[in-house]
């Protein structure tokens, strides 16, 4: 069918502002549907309140309105613009809800505004547990036993009736947001009180404890005319009960046998029938209890998710650009698959290689927190790692969450006892401590029960713990080294366990010519030509990348999303791949993270899915050999490895290593500041505590401590007495000469300010200033601010 001509204006919904649950997919979502849109000639209004996002460059939609979600502001819009439909499944459940409400009060048919994408029952039928659970009864699918609570009175008598334990899932709330497991009727009666304040229609649905079940998702698509797609099926390998955000998954699915898939396959396009989602893509979740093969469906998303951003990078499929156009009347047989150019949206993708999910946490920002998963969602972002094998995938994946102490170091010191511990627990980032427990011998039998991960996973594990002790015990000749990288370990793990060292690796394996090689994404397994591919290594046999004569550039993206590194970066990523490629270059980006818009497949010329490592990056470098290479746009994570990569003969394009040293060093920055003559704290660099103790008693009390090289203040403290510092330097930072510690007199009842500018080496332009809502001490990330900044003397600014 031809795209609906009686629709000329559409108003996209953002998803606001970054919280646990609700990222930056939504940023890449909204992005693909704006360019979706408006390369169909439709004019394209956007509101957002995110400035950190792409999709709200003024580039990028026909008009953008930066404005509070919320039903009045939207409103206001749409009473100025008068947009003849609104398209809320890209915006997350920000924006479900705020369209819910707005045809809930009227206001869409006052202004005869059509929602596209999903209508508003579809919504509901979706959202609302009751409505979906006789949604699934009457096409005969089972789902847990359930009944809806909106009251105390009502929720105990639910429970009695259900039995011990529960689960209580609040109803319209994103990320499982108070949601959780009871296992006593005080922890029900509380959770249920949580719930209803978390929802906002006051509902939490009560149902039957399914944990320790076994976790799927499936992708769907499906048009007007009928026509359906699995885009994949996603693998939870840790058990329900730990929130699929929270979760390690696997696509393909490894423990499913083709009766228990093609069940689910069926059922998942059978509940988009009955929910009714005719026009875009959904997320299905089903449970299967691994002793009896019962399969429950557990709930449907009527929109994109963070688990279709996922499947999205994993597969090479659009599908928020697909969603986009299927909104606006398209069916899947009419829309091209841009990278093969000879597919249909109908040609359902084939992989034939294993993409790993793994989560990425923030407990060490908060240390009176309980390090224990759940149902509400605690990670803060993600990383997808890709291999020819699930271990080669998951070791990848490991490296590409960025923690600064290296799991095998930080295992090494625990008891065995402590390690049983640990993964009996609904414990984050188990999958290190897994392979460190049957490294120890323990049985494969109880770990897979203690964990309630599937026997295959913890089989495979063993393989990883197996090569472990090989590597300990023996020399590391020819065979051992490439058998170690065929199963996935990196150059560090290798050092690590070796003894030797990863540089000592690194020659050792240019020495054996044990090099990976780069396969290829192409949403056809092979099938066909792919004219826009994106890569990722493999020590394998077979090189699939083409060689261009072009100059090329090299961008390293930021990693996954944590606390103090998130979406900003990705939008200066993004940005630096469009002006290369405006400027004749072509652009190369390397990033891990599946959420973002430089990871999406037309962003860059190029793109690597790889760990923004030294090695990973390195062996991109010898295979594409760019005219340099740029590390200031990613955040802290490429800036760490730019003095090793230019050691190594990389050319660092922009900001020179030694440059970002002399910012970065606590140390050279006070120097510089001494030689430029102007004003600063008071300071010294201490290398041993007895030298700190020393330096803060000459500066006085408070003292700020600030480690170098880090990322959102991590480490950063405060300090009132000497107590405290000594406290702190104990517990908290290890200070050394490779690691010294800048002390700074604390300037209370200060005002700050942050200077934004630009320099091509000669001239600097400033950006803008803004001044600091909160006294100094507040983190410039977590303090509001003004711009122009305000009750601030000329002079001050000039100065600055």
């Amino acid at each position: 069918m031809p795209k609906r001509k009686d629709i000329k204006k559409i108003l996209i919904i953002g998803s606001g502002p970054i919280v646990i649950g609700q990222a930056c997919e939504f940023d890449y979502s909204g992005t693909q549907a704006v360019k979706a849109l408006k390369e169909e000639g439709y004019q394209v209004i956007l509101v957002n309140s995110n400035p950190a996002t792409v999709m709200t460059d003024p580039s990028m939609a026909d008009r953008t309105y930066i404005e509070p979600l919320t039903v009045e502001s939207v409103s206001q819009i749409l009473a100025r613009e008068r947009p003849d439909a609104i398209l809320p499944t890209l915006g997350g459940q920000t924006a479900l809800n705020i369209a819910t409400a707005l045809a809930d009060a009227g206001i869409l048919d006052r202004f005869g505004v059509e929602s596209i994408g999903a209508n508003i029952d579809v919504i509901k039928k979706a959202e609302k547990r009751e409505l979906f659970k006789q949604a699934m009864e009457e096409i005969g699918l089972e789902t847990p036993k359930s009944e809806i609570a909106g009251n105390l009175q009502k929720a105990r008598e639910v429970i009695e009736s259900i039995g011990l334990p529960v689960i209580i899932r609040p109803s319209f709330t994103l990320g499982g947001q108070g949601g959780s497991v009871a296992h006593t009727m005080e922890e029900a009666m509380r959770a249920v009180e949580i719930g209803l304040e978390n929802s906002p229609i006051h509902q939490v649905l009560i149902e039957e404890s399914i944990e320790g079940w076994k976790e799927f998702e499936y992708e769907v698509m499906r048009d007007k005319n009928d026509n359906a797609v699995i885009i994949c099926c996603i693998e939870n390998i840790d058990p329900m009960g730990i929130h699929t955000g929270d979760s390690v998954t696997v696509t393909p699915p490894m423990t499913l046998s083709d009766r228990q898939n093609q069940f689910m396959r069926d059922a998942s396009i059978a509940i988009l029938r009955k929910i009714g989602v005719e026009t875009g893509g959904s997320n299905v979740q089903f449970a299967l209890n691994p002793k009896t093969g019962r399969i429950v469906a557990i709930e449907m998303n009527p929109r994109v998710s963070r688990s279709s951003a996922l499947a999205s990078k994993a597969t090479g499929f659009p599908i928020a650009k697909i969603a986009a156009k299927l909104a606006v009347g398209y069916t899947l047989d009419e829309i091209p698959n841009d990278i093969t150019k000879k597919t249909p949206a109908s040609f359902e993708p084939a992989i034939d290689y294993v993409a790993v999910k793994f989560p990425r946490f923030a407990f060490e920002k908060f240390p009176g927190i309980p390090r224990i998963l759940g149902t509400q969602m605690k990670s803060v972002g993600e990383v997808m790692a890709l291999g020819r094998t699930f271990l080669q995938a998951v070791f990848k994946g490991l490296r590409a969450l960025e923690y600064s102490t290296h799991w095998l170091e930080n295992l090494r010191n625990l008891s065995t006892e402590e390690i049983i511990e640990y993964i009996g627990q609904k414990s984050p980032d188990r999958v290190p401590y897994i392979i460190e427990a049957l490294r120890r011998g323990i049985d494969k039998y109880r770990v897979s029960k203690l964990t309630l991960i599937d026997p295959w996973f913890i089989e495979m594990f063993g393989k990883a713990s197996e090569m472990i002790d090989l590597l300990e015990k023996n020399p590391l000749d020819e065979e051992t080294l490439r058998s170690a990288k065929l199963i996935g370990f990196s150059d560090l793990d290798i050092g690590i366990i070796s003894g030797l060292g990863e540089e000592e690796v690194r020659k050792l394996r240019k020495k054996y010519e044990i090099k990976p090689v780069f396969k290829i994404v192409d949403t056809c397994a092979a099938e066909f030509e792919a004219f826009t591919p994106y890569f990722y290594s493999s020590y394998d046999l077979e090189d699939e990348t083409f060689v261009s004569s072009g100059e090329k550039v090299l961008i390293l993206g930021s990693g996954p999303n944590r606390i103090g590194q998130g979406i900003e970066f990705d939008y200066c990523c993004v940005q630096a791949a469009f002006q290369l490629r405006d400027m004749g270059y072509e652009s190369i980006m390397v990033n891990s993270n599946p959420e973002t818009v430089s990871t999406d497949y037309d962003t860059s010329d190029r793109l690597y899915f790889e760990p923004v490592t030294f090695e990973d990056v390195m062996n991109i470098v010898e295979k594409e050999k760019p005219v340099g290479v740029i590390v200031q746009f990613g955040g802290q994570t490429p800036l760490n490895i730019a003095r090793r990569l230019e050691k190594n003969g990389v050319r660092i394009l922009g900001t020179s290593p030694e440059s970002i040293h002399r910012a970065e060093s606590r140390e050279e920055f006070a120097k510089l500041v001494d030689q430029l003559n102007l004003r600063q704290a008071k300071n010294g660099t201490a290398r041993s505590i007895d030298e700190a103790v020393t330096i803060a008693r000459k500066i006085g009390y408070p003292v700020l401590v600030r480690p170098s090289y880090v990322l959102g203040g991590a480490r950063m403290a405060i300090l009132y007495d000497e107590a405290k510092l000594i406290y702190y330097l104990k517990e908290h930072t290890r200070v050394s000469d490779e690691n010294p510690l800048l002390i700074d007199e604390f300037l209370e009842d200060a005002f700050e300010y942050d200077i934004d500018a630009v320099s091509d080496g000669k001239r600097v332009v400033i950006g803008g200033v803004m001044q600091h809502i909160e006294e100094a001490g507040v983190h410039s990330g977590d303090s509001a601010c003004a711009l122009p900044p305000v009750k601030s003397k000329p002079e001050w600014i000039s100065e600055m």
